[in-house]
């Protein structure tokens, strides 16, 4: 797959300093311009660093594979970056991928999402282990994201979460694939992700629904 540019998904580092202190919600998108890679909890701005290539490829490889497998089904909208999600009053998250299904599409605004999607993807980069793997699972769970998935390519490892009573729940892989429930009839394969070089997106839609 080709390598795409980190500008093509809004992610170039950011030239403005870092805000000192905590900044209200008015005061943070007065500074970030409603744009950027930026996020906001508790008041603090979180600036994430850009991808690296490799890290690029899986974002635009899971970006195009949703957006093609939600748009052939009439099943909703797919964003990326950096197109944010307000979670809650006091928190603005900016999935690295993100699905929101037709019933919740009259709640996306020109800059965001009113409340939670129904899907969010991360991709575990160097400087957001912590953020990946702790705080964005509960910021996520809190708000009622129905699916949290997290791509680890360092450590090539991909878990699935699914809200069951307010709490997340780990699904398990059935033979090398994980299900989506917020997604009817898709799947990722696990071993797509840590190849060299990624599958053609139409080779991996067509097992899709063939398995299907």
């Amino acid at each position: 797959m080709a390598s795409v540019r980190t500008e093509d998904f809004g992610l170039s580092s950011s030239s403005k300093p870092l805000p000192d202190g905590k900044l209200s919600e008015a005061e943070f998108l007065a500074w970030c311009d409603e744009g950027g890679q930026a996020e906001w909890v508790d008041g603090q701005v979180i600036v994430a660093a850009p991808p690296t290539s490799g890290e690029s490829d899986l974002m635009a490889f899971l970006l195009c594979l949703l957006s093609l497998y939600v748009e052939d089904r009439n099943l909703g909208e797919v964003f990326g970056a950096p197109l944010t999600a307000r979670l809650s009053p006091r928190c603005r998250r900016v999935p690295d991928v993100m699905f929101v299904a037709n019933e919740r599409l009259p709640s996306l605004q020109p800059t965001h999402l009113e409340g939670p999607p129904d899907l969010a993807i991360e991709i575990v980069s160097r400087d957001s282990v912590e953020r990946d793997w702790r705080e964005k699972f509960y910021d996520y769970q809190a708000a009622g994201v129905h699916e949290y998935w997290i791509v680890d390519p360092a450590h090539q490892r991909l878990e699935a979460h699914q809200l069951v009573d307010g709490k997340y729940r780990r699904v398990e892989h059935e033979q090398g694939r994980i299900a989506s429930a917020a997604i009817n009839g898709f799947h990722l394969r696990e071993e797509w992700l840590w190849r060299t070089e990624l599958p053609r997106v139409r080779d991996a839609l067509e097992e899709i629904e063939t398995a299907g």
